[in-house]
């Protein structure tokens, strides 16, 4: 008698354990002439939890929802939409991300990142051919 017989060791996954942690919000860049304009839709966040970090050439920008849930709440279906948001964008070093300017209004974050004043004498010129 041949019979397949499943293993009782199997891992199963849970839904918490698939899903990470943080989610991408909806962005819009905008390239102007000084400037760079990032806006970000980060619905349910307040500006006290926004936190903005640049590593090299990378902008890091982490939203946390503002959690206003009672002790005994579980949500069944709605981890996707209490998670927290992450946008990690490598934009170059062109841009001068000590000057950057953040203003949050009604859900949307506006970023400005100045560009780096590139002028004529420190770039060299080779002739090759």
């Amino acid at each position: 008698m041949h019979t397949i017989i499943p293993t009782l060791s199997r891992h199963t996954a849970t839904a918490t354990e698939d899903a990470p942690a943080f989610r991408q919000p909806h962005y819009e860049c905008t390239d102007l002439a000084q400037a760079l304009k990032i806006e970000v839709l980060v619905p349910g966040v307040d500006a006290a939890g926004v936190e903005i970090t640049t590593r090299g050439p990378d902008l890091v920008l982490l939203a946390r929802k503002a959690r206003h849930v009672r002790v005994n709440w579980a949500a069944l279906h709605l981890e996707a939409a209490q998670r927290d948001y992450e946008l990690k964008l490598r934009l170059g070093s062109g841009f001068d991300f000590e000057r950057l300017h953040a203003e949050m209004r009604d859900g949307v974050l506006t970023l400005l990142v100045p560009k780096k004043n590139f002028s004529s004498s420190h770039v060299s010129v080779r002739r090759v051919a």
